[in-house]
């Protein structure tokens, strides 16, 4: 068993989802060695995600270790002086790298073959059959370090530390109507998601009362391409897509009451703020929202339980989601 680890690397550079379930596993190493210093691995754009956490001590990005020659970056992760390296999102180069340092603990899943030469503690588990939660199979990952405990979904939230939001742009805060429900419509995943369809989204626009509800419709500008020229034309209907930031939009987010989208990003922001966090899935295994359902205390799942097409749009009635957005009306 690993003991008394002085620095631990947690890496995770994949996207936006992925990583938020992995900031629970700084919250308990924090916990269980509290002079250890967190270093989180991420993807340039993830960086604003990560800086959220109170309890990561400095964030490094994939693509700027990528600009080193092998010799430099493998002399550069020797001097950082690491004693534990998790791959919780494998990679073969990195996990070849991190070895040729030696870098004293290297874990990483016994199911890649490489890590059979590249790492020295190989805990055995599998996520693609698991009934087990995305944030809670990261969790396997640390039983080298002597930490076991199964976690429920409200243990790993709390471990998060999503305390460090950033500050909200006027120009944008001057968009919040403090006397309505303000919502956020998430349209689009970047195909990490079987989506609702943006047809849908327009309607359930349209359905809500433009006298209780300001809603603004969110996502990349290439992402807008499919809608905003569909977008009703009310006063209580605003494009922001394309406008924001990633640091912008954690921080719009982080004001105002809710958020409706598919398994995708901005729906676990949503969660970790505690707003309220209207989740649409698919029962189909393994994107089901028993494997990545966002933490929060505010969440409300809908889930399509007859659709087992991957290429079909979720089947889920726009009136179930007016009846779960009740729950902001009686905030």
């Amino acid at each position: 068993m690993i003991k008394d680890p002085k620095k631990i690397v947690i890496s995770r550079t994949d996207s936006i989802g992925d990583v938020v379930l992995t900031l629970p596993l700084a919250g308990i190493l924090k916990t269980a060695f509290p002079n250890t210093k967190i270093i989180f691995l991420g993807n340039t754009y993830t960086k604003p995600i990560i800086q959220c956490s109170s309890h990561i001590d400095e964030v490094w990005e994939w693509a700027e270790l990528e600009k080193k020659d092998e010799k430099h970056l493998v002399d550069w992760l020797k001097s950082q002086e690491i004693d534990v390296f998790l791959h919780i999102f494998p990679r073969k180069k990195l996990a070849q790298l991190v070895k040729k340092a030696g870098i004293k603990h290297r874990v990483g899943t016994s199911h890649r073959l490489y890590h059979l030469l590249t790492c020295n503690h190989r805990p055995n588990f599998t996520r693609k059959k698991s009934d087990l939660h995305e944030a809670q199979l990261n969790t396997k990952l640390l039983i080298p370090l002597g930490i076991q405990k199964e976690y429920s979904l409200d243990q790993l939230g709390e471990f998060v530390g999503f305390h460090k939001i950033p500050s909200l742009p006027e120009k944008f805060k001057n968009l919040i109507d403090p006397t309505k429900i303000n919502l956020v419509l998430h349209a689009k995943s970047q195909g990490s998601a079987i989506e609702w369809g943006v047809t849908k989204f327009i309607q359930l626009a349209s359905t809500l009362d433009a006298h209780k509800f300001n809603l603004f419709f969110t996502g990349t500008e290439k992402e807008s391409e499919s809608f905003r020229s569909q977008l009703p034309s009310k006063e209580n209907i605003h494009d922001l897509s394309g406008q924001m930031t990633l640091d912008e939009l954690i921080a719009f987010i982080a004001n105002i009451d809710g958020l409706v989208a598919a398994s995708t990003g901005p729906l676990h922001i949503a969660g970790l703020a505690n707003r309220y966090a209207i989740g649409l899935f698919s029962s189909i295994r393994p994107i089901h929202p028993g494997r990545w359902r966002p933490l929060g205390e505010n969440v409300i799942v809908l889930v399509d339980e007859k659709n087992t097409d991957f290429s079909q749009p979720l089947a889920i009635d726009t009136r179930d989601v007016v009846e779960a957005l009740n729950c902001l009306e009686k905030k």
